[in-house]
């Protein structure tokens, strides 16, 4: 028997991911030309269309979710990149001895009620920003271990990292 692509895609959901990756494209190419455009919308569906396994969930999620993903990534977005900018602050302070390095170390986040791909984004977007990054996922104990470039106040970062997934993430990744 020939396996099948799974589920029910729904069209709403492909034509969303061909619309951001579109932008991403003219973004990429610093042209918003139509034809441009067009062109990152059609290689964007045909890539949506080879890797809807991969990309899109099954079942189709409800378009309302869809759309309340899409709007939560401006600020996800706008936060990490908030994130990346006190963290390159902080570590280069360090780095030029204006701040004195105190205590580096490993702090363990709780996962909570992130999903699979929640851990693996919190994880990213953590990691993206300089003085922390992830050192293992213990699903055993239902923990991250980050370093981070100053664990003086351990439950304080794991406070910072919830609210974090409070706020921004889990509307769009959960």
């Amino acid at each position: 028997m020939i396996d099948e692509p799974r589920g029910n895609f729904a069209p709403f959901q492909l034509l969303i991911g061909a619309a951001m990756l579109a932008l991403i494209y003219g973004l990429t190419l610093s042209s918003f030309d139509p034809v441009d455009l067009a062109m990152g919308f059609g290689l964007s569906l045909a890539i949506m269309l080879g890797f809807r396994r991969f990309v899109l969930s099954d079942p189709a999620l409800p378009a309302v979710t869809v759309l309340r993903r899409a709007v939560g990534f401006g600020p996800f977005a706008v936060a990490v990149v908030w994130d990346i900018v006190r963290g390159t602050w902080t570590v280069s302070m360090i780095v030029v001895g204006a701040r004195p390095l105190v205590n580096p170390g490993v702090v363990s986040v709780p996962i909570g009620e992130r999903s699979p791909t929640g851990v693996a984004v919190s994880s990213l977007a953590t990691t993206l920003s300089p003085g922390s990054f992830l050192v293992d996922v213990d699903w055993d104990k239902g923990v991250m271990l980050f370093h981070v470039i100053d664990i003086t106040h351990p439950d304080e970062i794991r406070a910072g990292y919830q609210r974090f997934y409070d706020r921004y993430q889990r509307h769009v990744f959960p």
